[in-house]
């Protein structure tokens, strides 16, 4: 694809000044958890960590994406927050959160702030 794109062009497809940040999770639950306690642990997690901090989960129980719930870009705030909320959970037995990344193309490095 071209790369002289227009500016309603790079909005669309979230790219250069456009690129909006996220973040992956990788939790490990203990193993004597129930249905039922691993669906309260993420009903809390998505009222108490997504909702609260203007946050979406995109994904199953114990992998996904962060990323904001409106246009835009997770802060570097926002992840440490997420991610000392989970560290805290007594559900977890490992929490992996990756540093942001590109959240609509994962393989591009981050653009520099001009």
């Amino acid at each position: 694809m071209a790369t002289n794109r227009s500016r309603r062009l790079r909005k669309k497809l979230c790219v250069d000044e456009f690129q909006e940040l996220g973040f992956e999770l990788n939790l490990d639950f203990k193993e004597n958890l129930d249905d039922a306690e691993i669906d309260a642990f993420l009903d809390a997690f998505l009222t108490e960590a997504m909702d609260a901090n203007g946050l979406d989960y995109v994904g199953g129980d114990d992998f996904g994406l962060v990323c904001l719930a409106k246009r835009g870009s997770v802060t570097e705030e926002q992840r440490a927050i997420v991610e000392s909320w989970l560290k805290a959970r007594e559900e977890l037995t490992k929490v992996e959160v990756t540093p942001l990344q590109d959240a609509w193309y994962p393989e591009k490095p981050i653009n520099k702030p001009a």
